[in-house]
Protein backbone atom coordinates (compact mmCIF):
# COMPACT_ATOMS: atom_id res chain seq x y z
CA UNK A 1 0.00 0.00 0.00
CA UNK A 2 1.60 3.43 -1.33
CA UNK A 3 0.37 5.79 1.04
CA UNK A 4 1.44 9.50 1.69
CA UNK A 5 3.32 9.65 4.06
CA UNK A 6 2.28 13.49 4.72
CA UNK A 7 -1.09 11.89 5.07
CA UNK A 8 -0.18 10.41 7.90
CA UNK A 9 1.11 13.72 9.77
CA UNK A 10 -2.22 15.63 8.84
CA UNK A 11 -4.33 12.61 10.40
CA UNK A 12 -2.29 12.72 13.72
CA UNK A 13 -3.54 16.67 14.70
CA UNK A 14 -6.57 16.09 13.19
CA UNK A 15 -7.10 13.02 15.32
CA UNK A 16 -5.14 14.78 18.12
CA UNK A 17 -7.74 17.93 17.89
CA UNK A 18 -10.76 16.36 16.56
CA UNK A 19 -10.89 19.27 15.01
CA UNK A 20 -10.25 19.98 10.94
CA UNK A 21 -9.78 23.65 11.33
CA UNK A 22 -7.36 23.89 14.03
CA UNK A 23 -5.00 20.90 12.54
CA UNK A 24 -4.96 22.83 9.89
CA UNK A 25 -3.77 26.37 11.98
CA UNK A 26 -0.98 24.16 13.63
CA UNK A 27 -0.05 22.51 10.27
CA UNK A 28 0.06 26.63 8.74
CA UNK A 29 -2.37 24.89 6.18
CA UNK A 30 -6.03 25.60 4.76
CA UNK A 31 -9.10 23.85 6.08
CA UNK A 32 -9.77 22.36 2.72
CA UNK A 33 -6.57 21.08 2.06
CA UNK A 34 -6.85 19.06 5.24
CA UNK A 35 -10.33 17.66 4.38
CA UNK A 36 -8.94 16.86 1.07
CA UNK A 37 -5.99 14.82 2.14
CA UNK A 38 -8.11 13.13 5.00
CA UNK A 39 -10.83 11.97 1.92
CA UNK A 40 -7.66 10.48 0.38
CA UNK A 41 -6.21 8.84 3.03
CA UNK A 42 -9.87 7.10 3.79
CA UNK A 43 -9.76 6.04 -0.08
CA UNK A 44 -6.12 5.03 0.50
CA UNK A 45 -6.88 2.54 2.99
CA UNK A 46 -10.72 1.51 2.12
CA UNK A 47 -11.57 2.55 6.00
CA UNK A 48 -13.38 5.15 7.18
CA UNK A 49 -11.57 7.17 9.89
CA UNK A 50 -13.83 9.76 11.23
CA UNK A 51 -17.36 10.77 11.27
CA UNK A 52 -18.72 14.40 11.43
CA UNK A 53 -20.28 16.28 13.67
CA UNK A 54 -21.23 20.14 14.59
CA UNK A 55 -18.26 20.29 16.77
CA UNK A 56 -15.71 18.71 15.06
CA UNK A 57 -15.03 14.90 14.38
CA UNK A 58 -15.26 11.62 16.18
CA UNK A 59 -12.26 9.23 15.38
CA UNK A 60 -14.32 5.23 14.12
CA UNK A 61 -12.47 2.28 16.26
CA UNK A 62 -10.48 1.72 12.99
CA UNK A 63 -9.05 5.52 13.28
CA UNK A 64 -8.27 4.78 17.03
CA UNK A 65 -6.15 2.04 16.11
CA UNK A 66 -4.62 4.12 13.68
CA UNK A 67 -4.03 6.39 15.41
CA UNK A 68 -1.95 4.22 18.19
CA UNK A 69 0.31 3.43 16.06
CA UNK A 70 0.56 6.90 13.97
CA UNK A 71 0.99 8.93 17.38
CA UNK A 72 4.14 6.83 18.30
CA UNK A 73 5.68 7.08 15.36
CA UNK A 74 4.86 11.43 15.21
CA UNK A 75 6.48 11.15 18.70
CA UNK A 76 9.85 9.86 17.64
CA UNK A 77 9.64 11.84 14.86
CA UNK A 78 8.83 15.21 16.77
CA UNK A 79 12.07 14.07 19.54
CA UNK A 80 14.27 13.61 17.20
CA UNK A 81 13.35 16.94 15.82
CA UNK A 82 13.81 18.57 19.15
CA UNK A 83 17.38 17.12 19.70
CA UNK A 84 18.81 17.85 16.50
CA UNK A 85 17.43 21.58 17.24
CA UNK A 86 19.26 21.34 20.50
CA UNK A 87 22.40 19.75 18.89
CA UNK A 88 22.39 23.00 16.99
CA UNK A 89 22.70 25.07 20.04
CA UNK A 90 24.96 22.30 21.72
CA UNK A 91 23.12 21.51 24.21
CA UNK A 92 22.31 17.87 23.62
CA UNK A 93 24.62 15.69 21.44
CA UNK A 94 27.40 13.54 21.44
CA UNK A 95 30.63 13.34 20.34
CA UNK A 96 32.97 10.01 19.74
CA UNK A 97 36.70 10.51 19.75
CA UNK A 98 39.89 7.90 19.38
CA UNK A 99 42.50 8.90 21.32
CA UNK A 100 46.15 7.54 21.87
CA UNK A 101 46.83 7.54 25.55
CA UNK A 102 49.98 9.90 24.74
CA UNK A 103 47.48 12.00 22.72
CA UNK A 104 44.84 12.39 25.92
CA UNK A 105 47.72 12.91 28.10
CA UNK A 106 49.77 15.84 26.38
CA UNK A 107 46.94 17.11 24.00
CA UNK A 108 43.62 16.36 24.73
CA UNK A 109 42.67 16.50 28.47
CA UNK A 110 42.68 20.31 28.63
CA UNK A 111 40.65 20.82 25.59
CA UNK A 112 38.21 17.90 26.88
CA UNK A 113 38.11 19.95 30.20
CA UNK A 114 37.12 23.19 28.37
CA UNK A 115 34.85 21.90 25.82
CA UNK A 116 32.72 20.28 28.75
CA UNK A 117 32.73 23.16 30.88
CA UNK A 118 31.30 25.36 28.11
CA UNK A 119 29.19 23.07 27.07
CA UNK A 120 27.66 20.03 29.68
CA UNK A 121 25.04 18.77 27.70
CA UNK A 122 27.14 17.22 25.33
CA UNK A 123 27.79 13.99 25.54
CA UNK A 124 31.86 13.13 25.11
CA UNK A 125 32.50 9.01 24.13
CA UNK A 126 36.14 8.75 24.44
CA UNK A 127 37.72 5.12 23.09
CA UNK A 128 41.22 4.34 24.24
CA UNK A 129 43.12 2.77 20.91
CA UNK A 130 46.77 3.21 19.23
CA UNK A 131 46.83 4.90 16.26
CA UNK A 132 46.60 2.27 13.58
CA UNK A 133 43.32 0.76 15.88
CA UNK A 134 42.34 4.41 15.45
CA UNK A 135 42.61 5.37 12.06
CA UNK A 136 40.63 1.63 11.27
CA UNK A 137 37.81 3.18 13.25
CA UNK A 138 38.11 6.54 11.65
CA UNK A 139 38.39 4.92 8.03
CA UNK A 140 35.32 2.54 9.23
CA UNK A 141 32.97 5.65 10.51
CA UNK A 142 32.53 4.10 14.05
CA UNK A 143 34.35 7.45 15.96
CA UNK A 144 33.95 11.13 14.75
CA UNK A 145 37.57 11.40 13.96
CA UNK A 146 40.84 10.74 16.04
CA UNK A 147 43.60 12.39 17.80
CA UNK A 148 46.71 10.41 17.89
CA UNK A 149 50.46 10.80 17.49
CA UNK A 150 52.42 10.15 14.87
CA UNK A 151 53.70 8.45 12.74
CA UNK A 152 50.05 8.11 11.22
CA UNK A 153 49.46 6.17 7.75
CA UNK A 154 46.65 8.22 6.27
CA UNK A 155 44.68 7.30 2.92
CA UNK A 156 42.58 9.83 1.17
CA UNK A 157 39.83 10.65 1.87
CA UNK A 158 41.16 10.46 5.39
CA UNK A 159 43.14 13.66 6.37
CA UNK A 160 45.74 15.00 8.60
CA UNK A 161 46.63 17.79 10.49
CA UNK A 162 49.41 18.05 13.01
CA UNK A 163 48.06 19.85 15.89
CA UNK A 164 51.55 19.49 18.38
CA UNK A 165 55.33 18.94 18.00
CA UNK A 166 56.89 16.76 21.10
CA UNK A 167 60.06 15.38 22.22
CA UNK A 168 61.01 12.33 24.07
CA UNK A 169 63.69 11.42 26.80
CA UNK A 170 65.42 8.51 27.71
CA UNK A 171 64.59 8.07 31.51
CA UNK A 172 66.01 5.17 34.47
CA UNK A 173 65.25 4.24 37.21
CA UNK A 174 67.05 5.91 40.28
CA UNK A 175 69.66 2.63 40.26
CA UNK A 176 70.68 4.08 36.91
CA UNK A 177 71.74 7.66 38.59
CA UNK A 178 75.52 6.83 37.40
CA UNK A 179 74.40 6.98 33.49
CA UNK A 180 73.59 11.03 34.25
CA UNK A 181 77.67 12.02 33.85
CA UNK A 182 77.83 10.49 30.29
CA UNK A 183 76.27 10.53 26.89
CA UNK A 184 74.82 6.84 25.81
CA UNK A 185 74.56 6.14 21.84
CA UNK A 186 71.50 3.80 20.73
CA UNK A 187 74.35 1.28 19.99
CA UNK A 188 75.09 1.50 24.09
CA UNK A 189 71.99 0.76 25.00
CA UNK A 190 71.48 -3.04 23.95
CA UNK A 191 73.77 -3.29 26.65
CA UNK A 192 70.64 -2.22 28.92
CA UNK A 193 67.16 -3.58 29.90
CA UNK A 194 64.85 -1.24 27.65
CA UNK A 195 60.95 -0.88 28.44
CA UNK A 196 58.78 -0.33 25.18
CA UNK A 197 55.79 -0.59 24.00
CA UNK A 198 54.21 -3.83 22.23
CA UNK A 199 55.27 -4.38 18.86
CA UNK A 200 51.57 -3.68 16.75
CA UNK A 201 52.14 -0.42 18.06
CA UNK A 202 53.19 2.60 15.80
CA UNK A 203 55.80 3.70 18.27
CA UNK A 204 57.55 0.38 18.45
CA UNK A 205 58.03 0.90 14.79
CA UNK A 206 59.05 4.22 15.04
CA UNK A 207 62.10 3.01 17.51
CA UNK A 208 62.35 0.10 15.81
CA UNK A 209 63.25 1.76 12.51
CA UNK A 210 65.96 4.20 14.40
CA UNK A 211 67.42 1.73 16.23
CA UNK A 212 67.94 -0.25 12.86
CA UNK A 213 69.36 2.55 11.05
CA UNK A 214 72.43 2.42 14.26
CA UNK A 215 73.08 -1.15 13.47
CA UNK A 216 71.17 -2.45 16.74
CA UNK A 217 67.64 -4.43 16.82
CA UNK A 218 65.19 -3.41 19.72
CA UNK A 219 64.29 -6.22 21.17
CA UNK A 220 62.65 -4.70 24.81
CA UNK A 221 62.77 -6.42 27.80
CA UNK A 222 59.73 -5.53 29.03
CA UNK A 223 56.89 -4.48 26.42
CA UNK A 224 53.87 -2.34 27.97
CA UNK A 225 50.71 -2.24 27.08
CA UNK A 226 49.99 1.57 27.78
CA UNK A 227 52.36 4.62 27.63
CA UNK A 228 51.09 5.18 31.08
CA UNK A 229 52.39 2.11 32.55
CA UNK A 230 56.10 2.85 30.93
CA UNK A 231 56.63 5.33 33.65
CA UNK A 232 56.24 2.89 36.83
CA UNK A 233 57.76 0.35 35.56
CA UNK A 234 60.63 2.73 35.00
CA UNK A 235 60.16 3.52 39.01
CA UNK A 236 60.45 -0.24 39.61
CA UNK A 237 64.11 -0.42 37.92
CA UNK A 238 62.51 -2.85 35.14
CA UNK A 239 64.80 -0.85 32.97
CA UNK A 240 64.99 2.75 30.47
CA UNK A 241 62.53 3.69 28.41
CA UNK A 242 61.78 6.30 26.06
CA UNK A 243 58.79 8.87 26.88
CA UNK A 244 57.07 11.94 26.03
CA UNK A 245 59.19 14.86 28.05
CA UNK A 246 55.92 16.31 29.27
CA UNK A 247 54.80 12.94 30.78
CA UNK A 248 57.88 12.28 33.18
CA UNK A 249 58.94 16.27 33.73
CA UNK A 250 57.05 15.74 37.47
CA UNK A 251 58.79 12.49 37.95
CA UNK A 252 62.14 13.58 36.75
CA UNK A 253 61.67 16.64 39.25
CA UNK A 254 60.89 14.56 42.30
CA UNK A 255 64.12 12.56 41.69
CA UNK A 256 61.90 8.95 41.69
CA UNK A 257 63.68 8.31 38.28
CA UNK A 258 66.77 10.29 36.10
CA UNK A 259 66.66 11.44 32.75
CA UNK A 260 69.31 10.64 30.51
CA UNK A 261 71.72 11.48 27.64
CA UNK A 262 71.77 10.36 24.12
CA UNK A 263 74.32 11.26 21.70
CA UNK A 264 71.39 11.25 18.52
CA UNK A 265 69.17 13.84 18.57
CA UNK A 266 65.76 12.06 18.60
CA UNK A 267 63.15 13.28 15.69
CA UNK A 268 59.99 15.28 17.03
CA UNK A 269 56.80 13.37 17.41
CA UNK A 270 53.74 14.79 16.56
CA UNK A 271 50.04 14.80 17.98
CA UNK A 272 47.90 14.85 15.28
CA UNK A 273 44.14 15.41 14.75
CA UNK A 274 42.79 12.23 11.56
CA UNK A 275 39.10 12.61 10.50
CA UNK A 276 37.52 11.75 7.27
CA UNK A 277 36.11 14.80 5.00
CA UNK A 278 33.80 12.53 3.98
CA UNK A 279 32.12 11.72 6.97
CA UNK A 280 29.21 14.61 8.09
CA UNK A 281 30.02 15.48 11.57
CA UNK A 282 26.70 16.64 14.12
CA UNK A 283 27.00 20.63 15.22
CA UNK A 284 28.65 18.97 18.28
CA UNK A 285 31.62 17.29 16.50
CA UNK A 286 32.07 20.17 14.74
CA UNK A 287 32.50 22.26 17.31
CA UNK A 288 35.11 20.55 19.43
CA UNK A 289 36.66 19.31 15.85
CA UNK A 290 37.41 23.46 15.84
CA UNK A 291 38.46 24.08 18.86
CA UNK A 292 40.91 21.21 18.55
CA UNK A 293 42.64 22.80 15.27
CA UNK A 294 42.38 26.24 16.77
CA UNK A 295 43.86 25.59 19.24
CA UNK A 296 47.15 24.48 17.93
Amino acid sequence: MNVNFEYYKIFYYVARYHNFTKAAKVLGNSQPNVTRAMNCLEQQLGRILFVRTNRGVQLTRDAEQLYSYVEAAMSQLLTAEDELADGENLTHGSITIGVSETALNIYLLDRLRAFHMAYPGINLKIYNHSTPQAVDEVKNGSIDFAVVTTPADVEAPLKKIVLQSYREILIGGTTFSSLKKQKLSIAEMRNYPMICLGRETMTFRFYDRIFREHGVELAPDTEAATTDQILPLVKCELGLAFIPELMAREAVKNKEVVKLSLEEKLPDRNVCLVYDCLHPLNEAAKQFKKIIVESR
